[in-house]
């Protein structure tokens, strides 16, 4: 059985700026799609992806509403707006079996039963001597061109395909319209493979009746020979033991070096595979800092979706995403593990060997003095999660002097406690502490463990010796010119590692556009 589960995304703006995203309505499309993410932005680092349907905007069911009426409900929610989202594939495959998307359950339902819908298939061929033993024949009174002459055996049935098959597309380009000769020559072009998308008679007919449009999100990726692979991982003493890099000239994150004996070794992970998918969203179109980010959310485990490089090209061939090998798991009686954890190597920590069961479980209250080069430390957070780490910790310097590490979870600041404020608001408590600041924080896996025992985390947990659990780092008094500098470098050391947004000459609110292929509003 198949759930539309609707994804719940806060966004929040500051006066003068967007969410970051364009609504649109575009011909032949349905619903209110999510395009032109801004990098950066609010809509994208909070996880929306383009081509998102918009469901819901503060509790409102908008789907059946109009453009211009969802726009004011967006502007009417001020600077915070809740918005209910399903992603494209869903969309459309709840719109073809006629769910009722206003239904919170979003089960499908067909005449009466819950059921799967049926899929078109993709077929990838390689040509051999004899060729790919199909021919193509077109059908009074019916449009498109049809499979015929599908000898059992040869490589177009061990593909999949079948007389009477419909063919839509040729290597992700829809062919309805082509003339039998143009098709034939686009085949051609592919050269020793092709890929091929195609409908049997009963699908299309199920199709048909519903009117609605079909497409790759609907068919299924089990006749194709190379297939994504799901690695689940589990950090090890050293980390996951990869090297995560990215690649512009072929766009996407690839794995770098792997360390042999490590779990990402052991689990199957390869240089230059491809990374898809984390824990099951969707990172093609993710900066390397947000996935690596995305990684540092997860606990011990993490969960990667990678291709090779010919499954790479396979899939790229047919113009088709490997998130439909992991929508189709997803729905099936037998769905992935998602125990996995990701093979990112994790930041140097201090080895819990030797240390004291009572002592690991304790915060640690650092107090520093700011130097001329600052505190020596960069605060990291994602907009729109809670939650703020240290990164970047200057060896020598006053965060380091003071106890801290890479990768701590920062609980008080000055004794507020911001584990539920934003990263803004953090940096906002740390500019004003001036040249002294105190923060309690804790190690992911102490933190972590915390927790779950449901204890709070508070300086009281370091008992009677709160002192002595108390690190400072002291440094001389800077002079006029060096406060001055410190002044001009106080945002720098508590910035976010996002890159800042670029000025733009725009209205507070939204600006919109037209053409024929649709309407738009930047919100």
């Amino acid at each position: 059985m198949t759930t539309y589960k609707p994804r719940v995304i806060s966004l929040t703006k500051t006066p003068g700026q967007t969410f970051g995203f364009y609504l649109r309505v575009e011909q032949n499309e349905e619903g209110h799609l999510i395009r032109c993410l801004e990098m950066g932005g609010p809509a994208e680092l909070a996880g929306m992806k383009d081509g998102d349907r918009i469901l819901r905007v503060n509790g409102t069911f908008v789907d059946e509403l109009s453009h211009s009426e969802v726009v004011e409900l967006v502007r009417d929610g001020g600077a915070s707006v809740s918005f209910h989202i399903l992603d494209e594939s869903s969309y459309k495959k709840a719109k073809a079996l006629g769910v009722k998307l206003s239904d919170p359950h979003l089960t499908p339902v067909a005449k009466g039963a819950t059921k799967e819908p049926p899929k078109l298939k993709l077929c990838y061929l390689v040509k051999t001597s004899s060729g790919y033993g199909f021919s193509l024949r077109s059908v009074r009174g019916e449009p498109g061109l049809f499979m015929t002459q599908v000898d059992s055996g040869r490589v177009a049935y061990n593909a999949g395909v079948r007389n009477e098959d419909r063919l839509l597309e040729v290597n992700g380009e829809n062919i309805e319209s082509y003339t039998h000769d143009e098709v034939v020559e686009k085949i051609k072009l592919g050269g020793k493979s092709v890929m091929l998308l195609l409908v049997d008679k009963e699908t299309d007919s199920f199709y048909r009746n519903k009117k609605n449009k079909i497409g790759s999100w609907l068919a299924t990726v089990k006749f194709l020979p190379l297939q994504p692979r799901f690695i689940n991982l589990t950090k090890g003493s050293n980390g996951y033991g990869f090297l995560l890099k990215e690649d512009p000239g072929q766009g996407g994150h690839f794995i770098g070096e792997v360390d042999k004996g490590s779990p990402a070794d052991k689990a199957g992970l390869r240089k230059m595979d491809r990374v898809v998918a984390v824990n099951g969203t969707d990172v093609d179109k993710c900066s390397h800092k947000q996935v690596v980010d995305w990684i540092r959310l997860c606990d011990n485990t993490c969960s990667f979706l990678v291709v090779d490089k010919d499954t790479d090209q396979m899939y790229k061939q047919g113009k088709v995403s490997p998130m439909l090998f992991w929508e189709e798991m997803k729905g099936s009686n037998s769905p992935p593990s998602y125990t996995e954890a990701l093979s990112l190597p994790a930041p140097a920590q201090t080895s819990m060997a030797g240390r004291d069961k009572t002592e690991e479980l304790r915060p640690k209250l650092c107090r520093m003095e700011k130097t001329s080069a600052g505190y020596g430390f960069h605060l990291n957070g994602i907009e729109g999660v809670l939650g703020q780490y240290i990164t970047e910790v200057v060896k020598g310097g006053a965060a380091d002097k003071a106890g801290m590490e890479n990768d701590d979870v920062v609980i008080e600041v000055n004794g507020e406690n911001v584990e539920q404020s934003t990263h803004a608001e953090v940096v906002n408590i740390i500019r004003r502490s001036g040249n002294t600041l105190e923060m309690l924080v804790a190690r992911q896996d102490v933190y972590k463990q915390l927790k779950a025992t449901g204890v709070k985390t508070t300086p009281l947990l370091l008992g009677e010796t709160f002192k002595g659990k108390t690190r400072t780092a002291e440094s001389p008094k800077p002079n006029r010119e060096e406060e001055k500098q410190q002044q001009q470098e106080e945002e720098d050391e508590a910035r976010p590692e996002t890159p800042p947004q670029q000025e733009r000459q725009r209205t507070p609110s939204v600006s919109s556009s037209s053409s024929e292929d649709g309407i738009d509003e930047r919100l």
